[in-house]
């Protein structure tokens, strides 16, 4: 397999993007449209969500999209988009390190940049062995540099999703994963749901990598910080994960419950108010808006 140059120049500039004093800010898109509309609006790369591409399908989340179909989504929006392209794989669709590496090459061959790569499988309370993931992680960074080009991992801990531990267990097994993952060749250290400031700062402070917040209002209670703020804490990388796909599937939700239960139509009038703003949202998914 051969990687060309513009994907090359792709991961440097995407690497780049995490060691500027900027945030990287990511509204995580799901298919062709909605990564054109979030490139048109100014973002800098667009990273997919792995819930997002199922739902979009008529799937649920935790790999239970087969890769080839998540392959095919993913190759529809890395020849859409100009910017680099990062692609949540989950667990890695795999069994064992032979099956994910296979799976991680077929990824890269779509021209994508960066992968997010988690330690649980299906958000199981006990995460994968530590040993065991970094392996994982430095046979992608063995493929990645094979290739000739640097493939940005984003290695996600799920220590405060799926720990029944306290916050001091939570945040001490995060830090001690999160710098294991860095030396055994990942990028970034993605540390969900964590939206206190002082956590989060700990985190910045005690991981040696730059680190990856998700911003997805509901999940953890209230908002998260704003992005100044995460960037204030010296984060690096802001994610929305499925939070866009969540909203567009509630307001469909809204919008038919309103027409079923009333037969009125307020809240779409409501939603394409005004009509300029919702027409030039279907010529920026579409590439008409240039």
């Amino acid at each position: 397999m051969m990687v060309s140059s513009i994907q090359k120049k792709k991961a440097t500039l995407f690497l780049k993007f995490h060691h500027d004093t900027e945030i990287l800010v990511l509204a995580n898109s799901w298919d062709t449209g909605s990564s054109k509309l979030i490139e048109a609006s100014g973002y800098k790369a667009v990273a997919t969500t792995s819930m997002g591409i199922a739902a979009s399908l008529g799937y649920p989340d935790c790999q239970v999209i087969q890769l080839p179909e998540m392959i095919h989504a993913v190759t529809g929006i890395v020849n859409a988009v100009h910017v680099p392209v990062t692609v949540d794989i989950e667990a890695g669709y795999g069994n064992n390190l032979g099956e994910i590496i296979d799976a991680v090459e077929k990824i890269i061959a779509t021209g994508i940049v960066g992968i997010n790569i988690e330690d649980s499988i299906d958000l199981n309370p006990i995460l994968i062995d530590e040993m065991e993931f970094c392996e994982r992680i430095s046979a992608i960074r063995a493929l990645s540099d094979s290739l000739g080009f640097h493939l940005v991992i984003n290695a996600r801990t799920d220590s405060f999703y799926t720990s029944s531990g306290s916050l001091r267990e939570k945040l001490s097994e995060s830090i001690r994963r999160g710098n294991k993952y860095r030396e055994a060749g990942a990028d970034c250290i993605f540390v969900q749901p964590v939206w206190d400031k002082e956590t989060i700062s700990t985190l910045v402070k005690e991981i040696n990598a730059p680190i990856n917040i998700l911003a997805n209002p509901g999940i953890g209670g209230g908002l998260p910080p704003s992005v100044q703020e995460l960037q204030d804490l010296g984060v690096a990388r802001l994610s929305m994960g499925s939070g866009l796909m969540k909203a567009t599937l509630a307001l469909i939700k809204k919008i038919a419950g309103e027409l079923a239960e009333k037969g009125t139509y307020n809240i779409l009038s409501d939603t394409l108010t005004p009509l300029s703003n919702a027409a030039m949202a279907y010529k920026m998914a579409t590439g008409q808006h240039k």
